[in-house]
């Protein structure tokens, strides 16, 4: 039962960590592709706005698993 509840951390730990390093990449490579071409910004930023969410989505369904396997305990 211990170990259950040490996996679940591990995981939601791990979630939250890969969705972080998930929006900083798509944040940074926004970034790159306005200071090379200033005048595509909008459809880079309609393009990260849809991004972001996608990359958000994975680590929430992680999360979301990792309390169902902690309420099975």
């Amino acid at each position: 039962m211990g170990s259950i509840a040490i996996a679940v951390a591990i995981t939601a730990g791990l979630a939250a960590i890969a969705g972080a390093f998930g929006v900083a990449i798509v944040v940074r490579s926004t970034l790159q592709g306005i200071t090379r071409q200033p005048e595509i910004r909008g459809p880079l930023q309609t393009v990260m706005f849809i991004g972001v969410p996608l990359v958000e989505a994975l680590p929430i369904f992680a999360i979301v698993i990792a309390f169902l396997l902690l309420g099975n305990m």
